[in-house]
């Protein structure tokens, strides 16, 4: 993956239309109007991205209240990621992407280093788009823990 592959401030958010945990399709136009933070992790269930869902789930409310609308997308099948979200209490959509396209549109799949390894993988991503389908903030490589922190300072939430 280039650099010219990924978002940045001021681009038009890729579209999508994804299955949640129950199978159903949700899309990114379900919430024309309102500001969407869409992140991006590798799999349900790990370590990392438990870490990742459990705090936005315990900022939930705070993101809420300052408008914001928290989506989850995954490789991972609706099955996985409804054990995922009953085990730890998720209670924002998480999406399934086993084909990786969106993952790919938003620059979220690609190389990343593992272990001092080049691979091709989910790179943990996060984005804000704004009311009107634009991206506010698109981070890159983020880290599972601390990150829901760090957003809440950069967004003064």
């Amino acid at each position: 993956m280039t650099e010219n592959n990924r978002l940045s401030p001021g681009d038009n958010a890729p579209v999508f239309t994804l299955p949640n945990a129950d199978g159903n399709p949700v899309s990114l136009a379900d919430y024309e109007g309102r500001k969407v933070i869409v992140y991006f992790y590798p799999a349900a269930g790990t370590p990392g991205c438990t870490k990742q869902a459990c705090d936005f789930r315990d900022n939930l409310s705070d993101l809420n209240g300052a408008g914001l609308t928290v989506l989850g997308i995954s490789p991972d099948k609706p099955e996985k990621l409804a054990k995922f979200r009953d085990a730890e209490d998720i209670s924002f959509p998480l999406l399934s992407d086993p084909e990786k396209s969106v993952l790919a549109e938003w620059g979220a799949f690609g190389e990343k280093k593992l272990y001092g390894k080049t691979v091709q993988g989910v790179i943990r991503s996060t984005f804000l788009v704004d009311e009107n389908g634009k991206i506010e903030v698109a981070q890159y490589n983020v880290k599972a823990t601390g990150h829901v922190a760090k957003l809440r300072r950069d967004l003064a939430v």
